[in-house]
Order: C-alpha cells, then sequence, then structure tokens
C-alpha cells in the first residue's frame, strides 16, 4: 500500500492499475501522461 501511496502522489496525469491474482495484487503498472505546451508560432 506505502508503494501505490507514493504513486499516487507523484503523479499528475495518467493511470494506476492494479493486476490482481487469487484475490492479491501481483502487479502495479503506472502510466504517466506529459502534456505538452502548444507552439502557436509555427
Amino acid at each position: 500500500m506505502e508503494h501505490l501511496e507514493r504513486m499516487l502522489e507523484s503523479i499528475k496525469y495518467g493511470s494506476i492499475t492494479l493486476v490482481v491474482q487469487d484475490g492479491k495484487i501481483v502487479q502495479i503498472e503506472k502510466n504517466e501522461k506529459v502534456r505538452l505546451q502548444s507552439n502557436k508560432n509555427r
């Protein structure tokens, strides 16, 4: 749970997926998105 809490604190945009097997969490996946500022001068 501590690892999951740290991941939640460090992510701004994205998702965290828990993989469960036999009623226990066996894997945590973190997909973070980075938003880039648009360049209107192109």
